[in-house]
């Protein structure tokens, strides 16, 4: 019997819980990747969805970010902190 990697690297598919879709979406681009290697061989499909919600998450973070820098709240006078 020939191994699969001599053989055109061939895997059979197995599908994979949907829960690895939270894997990136909580962890980001981090998650994505593990995800990724962990389920890559099973259900490649998945795994690659899996690396596209990562950098999706990554682009909402960077986004959200800019926009919060705009945000003064430490000198806003209605915000009532002492410092």
């Amino acid at each position: 019997m020939p191994y699969p990697e001599k053989s055109g690297g061939d895997y059979p598919e197995k599908p994979r819980s949907g829960m690895w879709y939270l894997l990136p979406i909580l962890i980001g681009m981090i998650g994505g990747i593990i995800a990724y290697l962990v389920i890559r061989k099973d259900d490649p499909h998945k795994a690659k969805n899996c690396i596209y919600i990562g950098l999706v998450m990554v682009l909402i973070g960077i986004l959200f970010n800019i926009m919060l820098l705009g945000v003064d709240v430490a000198t806003n006078p209605g915000f009532n902190v002492n410092l």
